[in-house]
């Protein structure tokens, strides 16, 4: 199946799934993830209609974003503050800061690049992720943030526990829903190609789809 294929079926699902919540398929972005895809499957999505896409590493994107047709660019992977200014020059959005150095570090080279920098939040909804703020300290994080005026936060993101227990995710989905609720903003980005039903029907705004969008990585 081509990558446009894909995008179809993709977005079809969604609006299903939107409509059995009672929800607009409007209301929920695809964010095409092009961690180590090959960039020609990558501008097929894009000449497809996928209009946002994320890449994890700074290296990958400082070779791949320039033979890209214009696309909202934003960054997935774990924030390095000694990256910050890449990251600024790179990304439209931040989707990772999971950290007051990290925010702090964002803030200073986006305010001498004379921008303001969006960014999510990147809870710690799963026992098996390494990274993220955990949901009880997110507000302070965001109010301290939201202190500096070339931050504009934007909402949260988080990454589901890799269980087949579809209780588990769903529950884990509902502390990142409920977080986003405290902190504000406009975008909820939670659920991959394997969870993407239950971030759905827990009020995701941005699924993040790699695999079910572009197919296995080759490496």
């Amino acid at each position: 199946m081509s990558v446009a294929s894909r995008l179809a079926s993709l977005r079809a699902e969604l609006a299903a799934e939107a409509k059995a919540c009672g929800r607009g398929p409007a209301s929920i972005a695809i964010l095409g993830v092009a961690k180590r895809q090959p960039l020609a499957l990558v501008r097929q999505a894009i000449d497809a209609g996928l209009t946002d896409v994320g890449e994890n590493y700074v290296q990958e994107a400082r070779s791949s974003f320039g033979a890209l047709p214009p696309v909202k660019r934003h960054f997935i992977g774990h924030v390095q503050r000694n990256k910050a200014v890449a990251l600024v020059e790179l990304f439209d959005v931040v989707q990772s800061v999971d950290r007051l150095e990290a925010g702090l570090a964002l803030a200073t080279a986006a305010q001498r690049a004379g921008r303001v920098l969006p960014v999510l939040l990147q809870l710690n909804i799963s026992p098996s992720e390494r990274f993220g703020c955990p949901p009880g300290e997110a507000e302070r994080l965001a109010d301290t943030l939201r202190e500096r005026e070339s931050l504009r936060v934007d909402g949260v993101m988080a990454i589901g526990p890799l269980t087949a227990d579809r209780g588990e995710v769903e529950r884990a989905f509902e502390v990142a829903a409920m977080t986003f609720a405290r902190v504000g903003g406009s975008t909820l980005s939670v659920g991959m190609s394997g969870d993407w039903r239950e971030a759905v029907r827990a009020g995701s705004t941005m699924v993040r789809i790699g695999t079910a969008l572009f197919g296995q990585r080759d490496r």
